[in-house]
Parts: structure tokens; C-alpha cells; sequence
């Protein structure tokens, strides 16, 4: 049987990218972004994930207002890196898991979720910024991905509740897949930013750290945050966010806490970082000498 043994929490800012491809990733201003990831780049090592379900939003890149799903899964092989405006990332492709990706769209769509299925798109900074924060640099994405895109672009983007509601369901659309799969959840995006107007800028440390607090332990509070509050306390790009709820729907009843990372700035907008554990049992949690271990 399939498992869900962790779920990462991470933004996505573009920049880390561009720091990760021109090696300014251990300067004075980005040392200290990408330091708080080291913890989990030596984790998945040890981790090894088979999968990683990776809910990010595509930028308009993949979707544009011709076609705006608000839910759309990858059931595709192959995932190119896509062209922004300066030339795709030169960074591998990445490689999908469709015979989980369809299971697990069948068993969303039998539980009322409307997916859009997606077989061909091309991939932004929304996932393949994470990828790099979690694995480096390698030659090969060490694990298969499963893209999860979601609508916080254009208005009505899903409220938070109907996320975490996704997330439950995705649990157990992964747990009733046969293969013994090792599968992580990431919620990606966020925190606190706006790009435009005069608010342009806006950081708000408080409301970003109470969000990462509410997603540890047992409380279901965040997945009630009305999207006004997320305009009014963390920018219009905040909604973001509710993306994180669909990994920690994804991980039961209660989590516990691995690793957390909050840092300001990162061009105009906050970093947040966390790693949870499904607090049932699964999984061991990482020792020194485990470290030292997965370094080697």
C-alpha cells in the first residue's frame, strides 16, 4: 500500500531560482534563505521519497485566461521546465507518476472533486523553485513528481476549507493505491506578499508565523480563514497559502513537527519553510548520526 509519510510546506519565489542556476546561493543575502533547507536536503536523502505530490499554481505559463481549472492534476510521463520569459531552467525535466496520478484523479473525481486532468503542460518556477530547494542541484530529480495545480491567480480561487477537504481526499486516494510507494505531500507558494499597488511590498511576520503554528499539532482552525482575511493581513498574493492546507489536509488528524524556516526578506516577500510528520507512527524521525549518514 501506498503512504503518506510527510508533508513540506515551502514558498516558491522565483529569485531562488535565479540564485540556485547563477550559484549565489551561499552569498550574504541568499546564504541565509537557503541555509534554513539544509536540514531538509540532508532529510530527503535519508527520506527517499518514491513520490511527491506538489501542489503549486502555474503562473501563467501552463493556463491562461482562456482555460483557468481550479483544480488540475498531471497525469502525464514528462514535465519540461517552462519558458518565463528569459528561457526554461536548466534543470531536468520532470518525471511524473502516472499510474498514481490517474488513480488518484479517479478516486478525487468518485469523491466529487471536478479535477481537470492534465496529460501535457509545461512546469513554472511554482514547482520546480521548491524542487531545487529540497534536492540541489542534481542531474536527475531524485523522486517522481505528481503536479497538483491550483487557481490563486484569478478570482474565485477555492476557499481554504474546500483545500484541506482535498487534501483528506488525496489521503485516501493514496492509501488505497496498491504499490508500495513512499509519498510526500508539498504545499507550496505564500507567504505574505503583494506585487502591486500601494500596498506593494507588505510583509506581515505575525500572521505568517501564527499560519505556520495553526499547521502543527491538531486544530483544523486554518482551513476556516475566510479569503478576506487573507487579502486584508497578507497581500493579494497571501492566498497562496491555502495551498499548504491541501498538504496538511493530506496528513490525518494531527502533525507533528520535523523542521520549521521563517526568513524576511526575499525580494518583497517572506520565506516559510516547514517539514511535518503524520503524527502516526510512520516514519522515524532523524538522528545525528543519521545526518552524518545520508551526508555521506
Amino acid at each position: 500500500m501506498a503512504r503518506i509519510t510527510a508533508g513540506v510546506g515551502s514558498s516558491h519565489v522565483p529569485l531562488l531560482g535565479v540564485a540556485s542556476d547563477f550559484g549565489k546561493d551561499s552569498d550574504d543575502y541568499f546564504g541565509p534563505i537557503f541555509n534554513g533547507y539544509e536540514w531538509t536536503r540532508v532529510w530527503e536523502l535519508a527520506e527517499k521519497p518514491d513520490v511527491v505530490i506538489l501542489v503549486f499554481n502555474d503562473h501563467a505559463s501552463a493556463f491562461d485566461m482562456k482555460i483557468i481549472p481550479t483544480f488540475a492534476i498531471g497525469c502525464g510521463e514528462q514535465y519540461k521546465p517552462a519558458d518565463e520569459g528569459w528561457g526554461p531552467r536548466q534543470v531536468p525535466d520532470v518525471e511524473g507518476h502516472a499510474d498514481l496520478a490517474w488513480h488518484i484523479a479517479q478516486s478525487l473525481i468518485l469523491d466529487e472533486f471536478d479535477m481537470t486532468i492534465i496529460n501535457e503542460m509545461d512546469v513554472d518556477h511554482g514547482l520546480t523553485v521548491p524542487l531545487s530547494m529540497m534536492f540541489g542541484k542534481p542531474d536527475k530529480w531524485p523522486c517522481k513528481v505528481v503536479p497538483l495545480a491550483v487557481n490563486v491567480v484569478t478570482y474565485p480561487p477555492p476557499s481554504g476549507n474546500r483545500c484541506w477537504a482535498l487534501g483528506e481526499a488525496i489521503r485516501k486516494a493514496v492509501e488505497s493505491f496498491p504499490e508500495d510507494l513512499n509519498v510526500q505531500v508539498w504545499g507550496t507558494g505564500g507567504m505574505s506578499h503583494q506585487l502591486q499597488g500601494p500596498r506593494a511590498g507588505l510583509i506581515n511576520r505575525e500572521w505568517d508565523n501564527r499560519f505556520i503554528d495553526g499547521l502543527i499539532g491538531s486544530s483544523d482552525a486554518l482551513r476556516h480563514i475566510p479569503h478576506l482575511e487573507y487579502l486584508r493581513e497578507t497581500g493579494s498574493e497571501g492566498i497562496e497559502m491555502v495551498m499548504w492546507l491541501i498538504m496538511r489536509g493530506a496528513m490525518g488528524k494531527t502533525t507533528r513537527l520535523l523542521h520549521r524556516h521563517y526568513h524576511v526578506p526575499c525580494s518583497n516577500t517572506a520565506i516559510g519553510h516547514l517539514v511535518l510528520r503524520p503524527d502516526n507512527g510512520e516514519g522515524l524521525d532523524m538522528t545525528g548520526s543519521d545526518f552524518a549518514a545520508a551526508a555521506e
